[in-house]
């Protein structure tokens, strides 16, 4: 039987990978001047935290996770998104009694049952940061700014920032009301999907990619209309804060978040250079899934990224990906003798940190020749039986052509000087 990947995952490839090492660079390099560390939560966890954290409500929930019982009974689920299982660390782990504000990033494989598109498979990839500890609004543009600046980074200059606030969930109850009014009498007109979110929550029908649906609500009322005080300064100090950062913006009063846990400030990064799925990032505040997965109240903001997303937009801007690292040096023997020198030769140079290859093939020194090409070697090194006696090897300068007969020490001021 000939097996194959599972519709819906793909393999990075090792001409594939250097691009990839390239974004987890920028991530882990634009992290690393903010201030925040690298956490690694695992990959599946308790079926109930994404339930609770998420919302049961929601079509993660309802339809699209990976979910499977283990061999003690115990309902589990492959992480669809790693804000719920970071929190569930900080708290698990006493984060906020280690440091008031928990700053904190993560790079990983997340795991959706959804139909598979361009740059969102059934396993894609994510980067974000959660900020846990602190209800300053301002911690909410420094969120955005280092989602933005990740992008800039990366040579993606073609994308638009749009902010909202989804308020608090007394503000969104009010305008629950106001917005059912509004559209159960319309409701005829909407396709079945669209329907279910009436009950489930009204509010995600501005995010409908439905054209009759977005046509209705052009009219609905809007949840900036029942802003009170509070969240309408809040939102005034985020917006400052982005200014202040010159991180540009605009105010999307119609954008909503997929995910219950969002309080007061939500944000999407989108690019016209991924067509019409064109998000690369989004993100905003959830003062209340700390406390709602078992944990003391604590403010909370963060966002998170796709991988697969983010390498398109990159490719569209006319990046073609970084070549794999040169090989430094190939080494050439052919009979048993050299061989062995070979190998003891190479564990030398590698303790040295140079990156070295063989032949373990039984091939003829013309054919490893033509491998050290292929392998776009710097250097080839050919071991020669008569010189084995003496330690001298014969280097050879893969792009002049250049070829001299040194012995150790003058092979690694030739390696390192060029």
């Amino acid at each position: 039987m000939k097996y194959q990947r599972i519709k819906g995952t793909f393999d990075i490839l090792p001409d594939e990978s250097p691009k990839w090492i390239h974004l987890e660079k920028v991530v882990r390099e634009v992290m690393r001047r903010f201030n925040y560390s690298e956490v690694r939560p695992p990959l599946f966890e308790m079926t109930e935290l994404f339930a609770r954290g998420i919302g049961e409500g929601t079509d993660l929930v309802s339809k699209e996770m990976f979910t499977f019982t283990d061999m003690g009974g115990r309902s589990l689920t492959l992480r669809p998104e790693a804000t719920a299982s970071v929190v569930r660390a900080y708290i698990e782990e006493s984060l906020g009694k280690q440091a008031p504000l928990t700053k904190v990033f993560y790079i990983g494989p997340m795991f959706r049952q959804e139909k598979p598109q361009k740059g969102r498979q059934r396993q894609f990839h994510q980067f974000g940061a959660e900020a846990i500890g602190a209800a300053d609004p301002r911690i909410d543009a420094e969120i955005i700014a280092i989602s933005v600046q990740i992008l800039q980074e990366c040579g993606i200059e073609k994308y638009e920032v749009a902010i909202n606030s989804v308020a608090t969930p007394e503000i969104r109850a009010r305008h629950r009301v106001e917005l059912l009014k509004y559209i159960e009498p319309r409701a005829a007109d909407l396709s079945a999907v669209d329907r279910e979110k009436i009950t489930r929550n009204p509010l995600r029908l501005f995010d409908s990619k439905e054209k009759s649906t977005r046509e209705i609500m052009l009219d609905a009322p809007l949840l900036s209309k029942f802003y009170d005080d509070a969240v309408n300064r809040d939102f005034e100090i985020v917006m400052a804060a982005l200014e202040k950062l010159g991180v540009p913006f605009v105010v999307d009063p119609r954008l909503v978040r997929g995910l219950d846990y969002y309080t007061r400030t939500a944000f999407e990064v989108r690019s016209s250079l991924l067509g019409a799925q064109d998000a690369l990032s989004g993100g905003g505040r959830y003062d209340l899934l700390v406390a709602e997965l078992g944990g003391d109240p604590t403010p909370a903001v963060g966002f998170a990224a796709g991988m697969e997303r983010t390498l398109l937009a990159m490719e569209a801007t006319g990046f073609k990906g970084l070549e794999a690292s040169l090989l430094d040096l190939f080494i050439v023997a052919v009979n048993e003798d050299e061989r062995r020198e070979a190998l003891t030769l190479a564990g030398r140079l590698r303790e040295a940190g140079i990156s070295v290859d063989l032949d373990f093939l039984g091939r003829s020194q013309k054919a490893q020749m033509k491998e050290a090409a292929r392998q776009r070697a710097r250097f080839a090194i050919l071991v020669f039986s008569d010189d084995l006696a003496t330690q001298q090897y014969t280097i050879k300068n893969l792009a002049s052509g250049e070829q001299e007969r040194l012995p150790y020490a003058g092979l690694m001021r030739v390696i390192v000087s060029v």
